[in-house]
């Protein structure tokens, strides 16, 4: 099968478009066809190897040979302990790695059956960034209907998603981005539109019940300034200074008051993506997906991701022949 394939840490360049064998299900595994992929900064860290998790992916050369974390495709065959699904089924998920490829052997709790009204390109778009901002609001900011929240960083691919599950949530909600991306957080119905390069949201003196800091721009404590007495800051995503800084001092701010603040990574489980297929199925929530690439030009893929001007999923296609 095809693949992209890394051998050594470092810019796109080192990614290679080539053949590898096809993997072979485990007996709690399910091997899928691959339709659809696509692109997460984790996918960019696995590929640079950023120092915190470069035990993660291998401290001297990726562990891991093919990137990947979303796929959406068929099953194809299943181990004689899969008992979930069954060839033919339709599906999408988290792989962690291994996604860019023809095929991919996953766990069955990190899938669930693709949204009916999803293409695959569209469903592989959701699992760690819809899920991230589900868990997100949900789990660590305790998002009520009623609760003023704002998302900052709300055009990528986690705050498209997280604006849209906010308000199904009943919440009233503030979009930040810049002024390229404002009609498109007005137009997957944010309340409240911010243009970051006009104002900044942590002087302006209005508080928020919940704020999700996608890009987490500003400090620990410009965000708590901005949130209400009782308010929440989740941090999902930020520069590799802001995130180890979030992990030691979040528990301990939490302790100072009533303002609570988190960073947490997300788990990808059959639950949460089952849920989300409902949103997606009632017409909740929609995907938005800036470019598709075909596998080969995965490189073009994750060199615009890190260009850092993605309005929402970057998606890569897979073309079989047969």
């Amino acid at each position: 099968m095809k693949a992209i394939v890394i051998t050594r840490y470092g810019p796109p360049d080192v990614l290679q478009f080539k053949e590898v064998t096809k993997p072979t299900p485990a007996d709690d595994e399910v091997l899928i066809r691959v339709y659809a992929a696509a692109v997460n900064p984790m996918d960019r860290f696995f590929m640079r190897g950023a120092p915190l998790i470069r035990l993660i992916p291998g401290l001297r050369k990726p562990k891991h040979k093919i990137l990947g974390c979303d796929i959406a495709g068929r099953v194809e065959a299943v181990g004689r302990h899969a008992k979930q699904f069954q060839p033919g089924d339709e599906v999408f998920g988290g792989k962690g790695v291994g996604g860019f490829a023809e095929y991919v052997c996953a766990l069955g709790d990190k899938l669930a059956l693709k949204p009916a009204n999803l293409s695959f390109e569209d469903a592989a778009a959701v699992p760690v960034a819809a899920i991230t901002a589900l868990q997100g609001l949900r789990d660590k900011g305790r998002i009520q209907p009623g609760h003023k929240v704002l998302v900052d960083g709300a055009s990528g691919g986690v705050g498209t998603f997280a604006v849209q599950i906010a308000k199904s949530f009943g919440a009233e909600v503030t979009a930040v981005c810049s002024t390229r991306n404002v009609d498109t957080a007005q137009s997957i119905g944010a309340d409240h539109v911010i243009d970051y390069t006009r104002e900044d949201f942590t002087k302006s003196g209005r508080l928020y019940d919940l704020i999700l800091g996608v890009n987490a721009y500003h400090s620990i404590f410009a965000y708590r300034r901005a949130l209400s007495r009782d308010g929440t800051f989740v941090m999902v995503g930020g520069s590799l200074v802001q995130i180890p800084l979030a992990i030691l001092l979040g528990p301990l701010l939490s302790r100072i008051g009533t303002k609570k603040t988190c960073f947490f990574i997300a788990n990808i489980n059959q639950k949460d993506l089952v849920f989300l297929k409902d949103l997606f199925e009632s017409g909740k929530v929609v995907p938005v997906i800036d470019r598709r690439y075909p596998l080969s030009d995965a490189a073009e893929a994750l060199r615009y991701l890190e260009e850092g001007h993605a309005q929402g999923k970057i998606v890569i296609t897979v073309e079989h022949s047969g």
